[in-house]
């Protein structure tokens, strides 16, 4: 039987059921989904985060600002590569950003898809509290961080993201997070191991993001510290067991790619293989 794409959502129900291996036991790094599982269906839209969910994942979306001062989930300044329209998206209204299809771009059966808004990504998360997963939020824009984490305490998911995007480079982003809500958790980047330990030590970061494969003493320092390790770039994006299972090893503790189902599969084959030895 040929399975409809809009009937998506039940499908990857079905494989998480049914297939286990692709599921991680506990202890494992949590796995977030670049733009979502994008490799199957449009990114950053609602079909697709829903997908993530379902199947106890992750994901990373992007947030930008609209002419009139929404905020939209969307990765380009622009809205041609992934709609059916043109312009950029600080010079369109909301209800210009909602007329576009975000999904046909991907394949036909997407049509329906629109632009979310981080409003509505939120409100999705929430339906999901009994998940262990973590949500990395991109901000592509200035000053929209404060307004994202109102959002976030608003749907009682502040606890489940972790802010990245001009957060990891900027100290001022940090604290604008940290003065609307100390519990917001935020990320300073490392995209060496000679930038590690100003990462580590920097203000008002709770994650060191790492841009490299580190050492397991580096990580043990993270942790030492109350803090958590995430890791992303070249280095894990691709289909690369051998770097995931590098990562794994040394205890990061989340991990963003482009391949989260491979990714996955492969560190439950990991586990099993060192049960048996």
């Amino acid at each position: 039987m040929i399975l409809h794409f809009r009937s998506l959502t039940l499908a990857l129900t079905i494989f998480f059921v049914t297939v286990s291996s692709y599921f991680v036991e506990a202890g494992q790094p949590l796995i977030v989904a670049h733009r979502g599982l994008l490799h199957i269906a449009p990114e950053n839209t609602l079909a697709n985060f829903r997908a993530c969910l379902e199947l106890q994942l992750g994901f990373e979306f992007d947030v930008q600002r609209t002419k009139d001062g929404h905020l939209v989930c969307i990765h380009d300044s622009t809205v041609d590569r992934t709609t059916n329209g043109m312009g950029k998206v600080s010079e369109m209204t909301l209800a210009e950003v909602k007329q576009l299809d975000a999904g046909s771009w991907f394949d036909s059966r997407f049509a329906s898809e629109k632009v979310p808004t981080v409003d509505e990504v939120l409100k999705l998360v929430a339906a999901y509290r009994k998940y262990d997963i973590l949500i990395a939020v991109d901000f592509k824009d200035a000053d929209v961080e404060q307004d994202v984490v109102r959002m976030a305490e608003k749907h009682k998911v502040l606890n489940r993201l972790l802010f990245i995007g001009r957060t990891i480079q900027e100290p001022k982003v940090r604290a604008n997070i940290k003065a609307i809500s100390n519990k917001a958790q935020t990320a300073a980047v490392a995209n060496n191991a000679s930038e590690f330990s100003a990462a580590l030590a920097a203000p008002n970061a709770d994650w060191v993001y790492v841009r490299y494969l580190p050492p397991k003493e580096q990580i043990e320092r993270v942790h030492l510290a109350n803090k958590r390790a995430f890791i992303a770039g070249s280095t894990v994006s691709g289909k690369v067991p051998k770097n995931w299972q590098s990562a794994a090893s040394v205890g990061i503790d989340a991990i963003l790619t482009d391949y989260p189902l491979a990714l996955r599969a492969t560190l439950k084959q990991s586990k099993q293989n060192s049960v048996r030895k």
